[in-house]
């Protein structure tokens, strides 16, 4: 018999994956109108890890996060998260879980940046005095020391992201859901973000679930990546495996000397996947293997096209992204039912988890 708690099973030991779901749907409405939000989902996430998330809107993943957080209580499945399942004691399954859902109204505007930290650690159950030096050192890393006593409602709107990241890990959680991160940051701000999200997972072993449909961060900071459609895993891999597993290499050339006349014969004979006549200097982009590279070079050289540039474009992550959904990194497919925070780009509260009464905290 598994040893218990006053709050039910103990959790397991640290060897375990910092959450995993097993077979978990959940369907909204009823008979011939019902809609699978969420069709028979399995995965594991590794402690100290970095997992993405992605899928055009409506594939699923806001009812799959608000599922494992227990905002959302689905029909079938289980989740366990530290070794918890999450279904026995909610409150001690999720006191070291926090997350952000899209947006920066996770804080209180009238409340300083530090005065934040330390009131989301206390609800976190953590004396804030305990975890000061924590605090100082996010505000350093996500540039807001210089903020620290300022009020949230006179921060920037990309300061006021970074806030929302800090007050989610203020309280030293383990593991922690990131709804689009970066939204409203500049370019600076976003490349500090993903550092830090990296060495979290690297140094103090933080565990994140992040959802984006910004790829650099996709690419940049997850060890592995899930990708979901019509409510369904369709893959689950690392990025580098993933990246690989699409034959779609691509040669793009430019040259002053490429005319009008020439790219429209180019496209007779090529799959032309791209061209830019108006470019300086003109440019043109073909599909292709080994073997019609030279073709497409001795087409060049018979038109007495002297190249300027070549570059070889290998797939990117938005390039499997759209083989494996059949939409862009910022496509989509509809609003998921149930989903009453609203589509990418409007803020979003701070998520709630469900007491063992049904109650939230």
């Amino acid at each position: 018999m598994a040893p218990t708690t006053p709050d039910g099973p103990a959790p397991a030991p640290d060897g375990t994956p910092a959450l995993s779901v097993e077979e978990l749907s959940k369907r909204f409405g009823s008979g011939g109108d019902a809609v699978r939000a969420v069709d028979d989902v399995s995965f594991s996430v590794e402690r100290g890890s970095v997992v993405g998330l992605l899928g055009p809107n409506g594939a699923g993943k806001t009812t799959l996060i608000k599922s494992v957080l227990g905002t959302v209580i689905p029909d079938e499945g289980t989740v366990r998260v530290l070794g918890r399942d999450a279904a026995d004691g909610r409150r001690a399954t999720y006191a070291n879980v926090d997350a952000m859902l899209e947006g920066a109204r996770n804080d209180y505007w009238r409340l300083t940046v530090r005065e934040n930290l330390r009131y989301f650690a206390t609800v976190g159950g953590v004396a804030p005095d305990s975890v000061a030096d924590r605090h100082d050192r996010l505000l350093d890393r996500l540039d807001l020391a210089e903020k620290a006593d300022t009020p949230v409602r006179e921060l920037s709107r990309g300061m006021k992201q970074k806030m929302s990241l800090a007050s989610v890990l203020a309280g030293g959680a383990k593991l922690v859901f990131l709804d689009e991160p970066t939204l409203g940051l500049d370019v600076e701000g976003s490349r500090t973000l993903r550092r830090e999200l990296r060495r979290l997972a690297e140094e103090d072993d933080l565990t994140v679930v992040v959802s984006s449909h910004d790829m650099r961060v996709i690419e940049d900071v997850c060890d592995r990546v899930i990708v979901m459609s019509a409510g369904a895993v369709v893959a689950d891999d690392s990025v580098e495996r993933l990246l690989g597993a699409v034959d779609d290499y691509r040669v793009r050339v430019a040259s002053e000397e490429l005319s009008p006349a020439t790219i429209d014969d180019l496209r007779g004979r090529f799959d032309v996947v791209d061209a830019d006549a108006g470019a300086d200097p003109p440019t043109v982009e073909v599909r292709t293997d080994g073997d019609a590279a030279y073709d497409l070079f001795d087409a060049l050289r018979a038109a007495d096209v002297t190249l300027d540039r070549v570059d070889t474009v290998e797939p990117s992550l938005e390039d499997v992204f759209v083989r494996l959904t059949g939409a862009g990194a910022g496509g989509t497919s509809g609003s998921e039912p149930g989903d009453e925070d609203g589509a990418p780009g409007t803020g979003r509260r701070r998520a709630t988890v469900v007491g063992d009464d049904g109650g939230a905290r």
